[in-house]
């Protein structure tokens, strides 16, 4: 049996707390670049369906150049959850917050909008273990 506390490598990635933010980080740093991309290609889903017509009212262009300004918000997302995890995770819950309210207000759209509602806890969990991670000194720029 190994006595390696938490702070050799090891111990690290035998950490149930230190593997589940690796876990979040990850997914909440590829997903959003991997939806933000697709924003420009629309291969997953017509995107601009997703947008309530009231947002596209007040917003200029039309949906699908909002779709691509909705694209580089969500790379810049998952690029900052990658660089510094306890600021990006606040910011991808804040930008699933304002999804979720896009999509309640859309008829048709409310099981993705608790879909999203889940993956904003996870989002919230990361902003959270991320700073436990900072306090523990794991990781160089949580």
């Amino acid at each position: 049996m190994s006595t390696e506390t938490t702070t050799g490598r090891r111990g690290v990635l035998a950490d149930p707390t230190h593997l589940a933010f690796l876990l979040l980080r990850t997914v909440f740093t590829v997903a959003p670049i991997l939806f933000g991309l697709d924003k420009f290609t629309n291969l997953l889903t017509d995107w601009p369906r997703y947008l309530a017509p009231w947002i596209d009212g007040i917003l200029p262009g039309d949906a699908q150049q909002v779709m691509y300004a909705v694209g580089v918000i969500e790379i810049v997302a998952g690029l900052l959850v990658a660089a510094a995890p306890r600021i990006g995770a606040w910011v991808v819950a804040a930008w699933l917050l304002g999804i979720i309210v896009d999509l309640l207000t859309l008829p048709g759209y409310y099981d993705v909008a608790l879909r999203d509602f889940g993956l904003l806890v996870g989002a919230l969990a990361l902003g959270l273990l991320a700073r436990a991670e900072a306090v523990r000194g794991t990781t160089g720029r949580a």
